[in-house]
């Protein structure tokens, strides 16, 4: 991937990431977080469908390595490190790479999958749509 290719992802998706980077996070995310998080799905047009693999394939597996290495309390990302490590991730998420992190996806997905199921039925909400009961 090109350096103009690499700006071009970051542009695309490096708001977006950053605003959900809390379902990662060791506390809950706060009611500004889920709000930052909506704003910014709406501002990318995401489908739910299109959010959900976002959230499992161009996300979880970097996340989840912070969750499993971090030791002590943490509270925040350094943004420049996590949008690096990101766009890395997604640069090679192609071919074997793309079905061997969505096989493993509920592994990845695990600690965080409430909070994200928290934000679907809030981001529903937000556009009039009835939630899953």
């Amino acid at each position: 991937m090109h350096e103009q290719e690499i700006e071009t992802l970051v542009v695309k998706r490096g708001a977006l990431w950053l605003a959900l980077s809390p379902l990662w996070l060791e506390r809950e995310p706060r009611e500004s977080d889920y709000a930052r998080m909506i704003r910014e799905i709406d501002a990318s047009e995401l489908t739910l469908r299109q959010l959900e693999w976002v959230y499992r394939l161009e996300m979880s597996p970097v996340m989840a390595r912070y969750q499993l290495s971090m030791a002590g309390e943490w509270r925040a990302f350094d943004e420049t490190v996590l949008l690096t490590r990101l766009v890395r991730h997604n640069r090679k998420l192609a071919g074997w790479r793309k079905g061997f992190w969505s096989l493993f996806s509920g592994l990845t997905t695990m600690m965080s999958r409430p909070r994200f199921n928290e934000l679907v039925v809030r981001l529903m909400v937000a556009r009039g749509e009835q939630p899953p009961s």
